[in-house]
C-alpha cells in the first residue's frame, strides 16, 4: 500500500505475466480433444471443435486473471458473476461435442477447478462431483466414449491442487491486507507523534513567550531598561520555537535533561516563581536522559500555567525525576492534558511510571520513575 495515497500499489508487470502464465498452463489438458478435433473428417466437424475449444481455453484464462485480479484488490468475487461463468464454460464445452465426441469431458476438469477458486466450499463441492460423475455417466450412456475414468482422475486431482492453490491465495490476501493494515497504523502513529511533539515544544515556549510579554507590559512605564530585556528575551524564545519547529520537520528534536532544565530556570524567573533546581544532574542513558527532559518540560509548564505557585522544586535522581510546586494542586486540565499524554506514551516506551497528583503539603506533583528501584 502506498502510505501516502492509502491505495493498493499496482502489480507488477512480471507479476501480471506470472499470473496469466500460471492459468495458460493447464491447458495443456486441452492436447487431447483438440487432437480430435483436428483429426475430424468433416470441415465442419474440425471448425466447430477447433473454435470452441480455443473460446474455452480463453475464456478459462480471462476468468482466471478476473477472479485473480480481484483477490489482489482485496475484493470478494461477485457468486453470481462466478456461476454465470462456470456456465459459459461448460456451454462451451458442450458445444465442442460435435468436433471432439466423447474427449470434451477434458473441459470438465477445467470447469471444476474454476469452481474451486471461484465459489464458496459447499458450492465447489458439488460442482466438483458434478465433474468427477458426468464422464462416467456418459460413458456408460454412449459405450464409444472412452477413457472417461482418466478424467474423473484428472477432475479430483486437479480440483485438490486448485484448493490448495485459491488457500494460498487467500492466505496471501490476508496477509497482504494485514500489510496495509500495519502500514496505516504506522503512518497515524508518526502523524500522531510529529503532533505531539510540536504540541510539547510549541507549549512550553509560547507559555514562556507568553508570560515575559505579560511582564514587559507591566514593565514598560516602570522599567523600562527591564521592559527593553524582557522584550528581547521574547524574540529569543520566539526564534528558538521557530527553530525547534523546523527541527522537528526535518527530524525529532532532541531534548536533554540538562537543557531543560536550563529553560526551566528562565520561564519560573520569568514567572516570577522560586525556583530550586538541581545545579548538577546525574550521567543516565540516553533515552532516560530525553524522558527525564520531556518530565521537567511538561512539569514546569504546567506550573507556570495553571498552579499560582511561589516555588517550584525539581528532584532529579538516576530512578526519577520529580516536579513539584506550592500551588493549588493538580486540575482535570493538569491530570488529562495533551502534554501528559504525550509524556505517558514516552514513558510507557521504556516501561516507566508516570504519576500525577497532589503533594502532602499541597500543590501539584510529577514523578516520573522507573518501574524497580534501579535500573
Amino acid at each position: 500500500m502506498d502510505s501516502l495515497t492509502g491505495q493498493p500499489r499496482p502489480v507488477s508487470r512480471r507479476w501480471r505475466f506470472t499470473g496469466w502464465l500460471l492459468a495458460a498452463v493447464w491447458l495443456f489438458f486441452l492436447n487431447v480433444p483438440l487432437s480430435t478435433a483436428l483429426d475430424q473428417p468433416q470441415p465442419w466437424r474440425r471448425i466447430v471443435g477447433v473454435t470452441t475449444l480455443v473460446a474455452f481455453g480463453l475464456g478459462y484464462v480471462l476468468l482466471f486473471q478476473w477472479a485473480r485480479n480481484l483477490r489482489e484488490h482485496l475484493r470478494p468475487i461477485p457468486p453470481r458473476r462466478a456461476g454465470i461463468a462456470l456456465v459459459g464454460l461448460v456451454v462451451l464445452g458442450l458445444a465442442s461435442i460435435p468436433g471432439t465426441a466423447g474427449d470434451w469431458t477434458a473441459t470438465l476438469v477445467f470447469v471444476a477447478a474454476a469452481a474451486v477458486f471461484l465459489l464458496s466450499a459447499v458450492q465447489a463441492l458439488v460442482i466438483v462431483a458434478l465433474c468427477a460423475l458426468i464422464p462416467l455417466v456418459g460413458a456408460w450412456l454412449v459405450p464409444s466414449w472412452t477413457g472417461e475414468s482418466t478424467v474423473t482422475v484428472a477432475v479430483l486431482l486437479a480440483s485438490f491442487a486448485m484448493f490448495g492453490v485459491s488457500r494460498l491465495a487467500q492466505r496471501n490476501s490476508e496477509l497482504r491486507a494485514a500489510q496495509q493494515e500495519i502500514g496505516r497504523l504506522a503512518v497515524a502513529e508518526e502523524r500522531a507523534r510529529a503532533a505531539r511533539d510540536l504540541h510539547d515544544i510549541l507549549g512550553h515556549s509560547l507559555t514562556v513567550v507568553a508570560i515575559k510579554a505579560e511582564l514587559a507590559g507591566r514593565l514598560i512605564e516602570v522599567d523600562t531598561a527591564r521592559a527593553a530585556a524582557e522584550i528581547a528575551d521574547v524574540e529569543r524564545l520566539a526564534r528558538a520555537a521557530l527553530a525547534d519547529v523546523r527541527q522537528t520537520v526535518g527530524a525529532y528534536r532532541e531534548v536533554t535533561l540538562a537543557a531543560e532544565l536550563t529553560g526551566a530556570r528562565s520561564a519560573l524567573a520569568a514567572a516570577g516563581i522560586a525556583a530550586d533546581l538541581p545545579t548538577d544532574v546525574p550521567r543516565l542513558p540516553a533515552e532516560w536522559d530525553r524522558l527525564f527532559g520531556w518530565a521537567v518540560r511538561e512539569g514546569v509548564t504546567n506550573v507556570v500555567r495553571h498552579s499560582g505557585a511561589r516555588c517550584c522544586t525539581v528532584r532529579v535522581d538516576r530512578n526519577g525525576v520529580e516536579v513539584s510546586d506550592d500551588g493549588s494542586g493538580p486540575s482535570t486540565s493538569d491530570v488529562t492534558g495533551h502534554g501528559l499524554v504525550g509524556l505517558r506514551e514516552r514513558a510507557r516506551r521504556l516501561d516507566a511510571v508516570v504519576t500525577v497528583g497532589r503533594r502532602p503539603a499541597g500543590g501539584f506533583l510529577l514523578r516520573v520513575h522507573a518501574p524497580g528501584e534501579g535500573r
